[in-house]
């Protein structure tokens, strides 16, 4: 459980801190003078694509976290990369936290300790073999909904969309089987649904952040993405908590996806 919970640790620290890289890497294009050439803007954003790099090195991480706890807090440790932003904001672009966001702040510590203190071990077992099928499906779903939804910029919608891309990648990660043998994996449905549903959620949610504001863009996606999931793995994938800590496992999830929630606004930081 503890090299589970390190790596989903590691992929909130990776996803917060690209949001500020990439948020440095805009700045720096936003300074390059007129009529740079396209490898002086590429050098000028650099940072950016480091962002992106870190990205990758996140989803590395919360996936192997995925393969060996449960979705509740694997997802719920993955939001609060947004505190890690709303943090590194403060000391990397000068930003200010407001007294709600420092309260928000301690909330999202006080939830993730419960709910690290209530969650098993739940090593993958093996899932219903109609859930893969499933989740392709619902990702042609999404793609026709987000379709509608980018032509008339309905940003709700989208971000409805997005969470439960997002969602739907975390259920694929963690049903993925893996006996070593890559061909092996491929020929079954999960890694095309997580695969459909990552490209559905980026996205979605860079149309949703484009049409709408993204304090409301970003809540909606956090809860959708953080929710969706973690009724999966209760219902369906052997997840749980530890016994007679029930009551204290749904305290700290609603903290914590509160507090993500609030700070919201932060997952995209300003440059």
């Amino acid at each position: 459980m503890l090299l589970g919970l390190l790596g989903a640790l590691l992929a909130a620290l990776a996803y917060g801190s690209a949001t500020i890289l990439q948020a440095l890497g805009v700045r720096g294009l936003r300074a390059a003078p007129a009529g740079s050439t396209l490898l002086q803007r590429a050098r000028a954003g650099w940072l950016y694509a480091a962002g992106l790099g870190l990205d990758v090195v996140a989803f590395a991480a919360s996936v192997g976290a995925l393969r060996a706890l449960p979705l509740f807090l694997v997802q719920s440790v993955i939001a609060s990369s947004v505190a890690v932003t709303a943090v590194l904001a403060v000391i990397v672009l000068g930003a200010k936290l407001t007294r709600r966001e420092v309260a928000a702040l301690a909330v999202v510590a006080l939830g993730l300790v419960c709910l690290a203190a209530t969650a098993r071990d739940t090593p993958p077992h093996d899932p219903p073999s109609w859930l893969a099928p499933a989740l392709v499906a619902v990702a042609v779903l999404l793609v026709a909904v987000g379709v509608l939804a980018a032509r008339r910029r309905a940003s709700s919608v989208l971000a409805v969309v997005a969470g439960l891309g997002y969602g739907g990648l975390a259920v694929g990660a963690r049903i993925l089987p893996w006996n070593g043998r890559l061909g092996d994996a491929l020929a079954t449905w999960a890694p095309w649904a997580l695969v459909l549903h990552a490209v559905i959620a980026t996205v979605a949610y860079g149309f949703a952040l484009d049409a709408g504001e993204t304090t409301s863009v970003a809540a909606i996606t956090f809860a959708l993405e953080t929710v969706a999931p973690s009724l999966v793995g209760l219902a369906l994938l052997g997840d749980g908590v530890r016994p007679n800590t029930q009551i204290l496992a749904v305290a700290g999830f609603v903290l914590t996806l509160g507090a993500c929630i609030a700070l919201a606004g932060r997952s995209e930081a300003e440059a």
